[in-house]
């Protein structure tokens, strides 16, 4: 991650300090007016009436809500604020702002290629993977009361993102399909050279144990007729 610590080193004064807080706000003011107004669609990316002049919808589909059912937002933001906090808190700011705004972008560009456009569903998603990574065995309450430690349901989010991966290509749902794919590219630019890593070294653990155990196993075998 060399260019990020020299863009940190020349913008770093320039990042957002508890970003978190700030799209929580936003978010907290999208659920506002779709639920008084009862109307999501003068939020959605629709790249016609935004070369109209309605520039808002650039990024207020990122925080549309995917429910209007008051206990299911809190616990979106609730845990937006978790993960947030404790990204940031480990990172520091300047990569964080970063990770947010790289994703966002991704998004971005993706509704625009396949309209109708989407939500920032998956940008928390990605959000969440990179917690799951930094974080591996921090335990969450699955469904309020059962301890799963947050890698496992980091495996359970990316097998679920696989599968509706697969179902969206095969029902041409193509705006699910780049929404998907923004949030993986978004999560491997940061992490995908630390898996590398652990594979070549998953693989050179496992080539290691078998170069011992061809040296070892002859020498077993000779030993029965001692």
């Amino acid at each position: 991650m060399n260019w990020l610590s020299r863009l940190e080193m020349r913008y770093g004064r320039y990042a957002i300090r508890n970003l978190t807080h700030y799209l929580i706000g936003l978010n907290i003011a999208a659920y506002l007016l779709v639920f008084i107004i009862n109307d999501s669609r003068f939020l959605l990316l629709i790249p016609g009436e935004l070369l109209r002049g309605q520039v808002w919808r650039l990024v207020s589909f990122l925080f549309l809500p995917e429910s209007v059912n008051p206990i299911w937002v809190f616990f979106q933001l609730y845990l937006l604020y978790f993960i947030g906090t404790a990204i940031e808190g480990i990172w520091g700011r300047f990569r964080y702002n970063v990770y947010y705004f790289c994703g966002a972008i991704l998004t971005i560009i993706a509704a625009f290629i396949c309209p109708p456009g989407i939500t920032g569903l998956y940008l928390n998603l990605s959000l969440f993977l990179a917690f799951a990574t930094l974080f591996p065995e921090q335990e969450l309450l699955f469904f309020f009361f059962l301890p799963v430690k947050v890698k496992y349901l980091g495996l359970l989010q990316v097998a679920f993102s696989i599968y509706q991966l697969v179902m969206a290509i095969r029902f041409r749902a193509w705006y699910i399909v780049a929404a998907i794919v923004a949030s993986f590219v978004n999560y491997l630019l940061f992490f995908g050279g630390d898996i590398l890593k652990w594979l070549r070294l998953k693989k050179q653990v496992y080539m290691n144990r078998k170069r011992y155990y061809d040296q070892v196993r002859p020498y077993n075998r000779d030993r029965k007729y001692w």
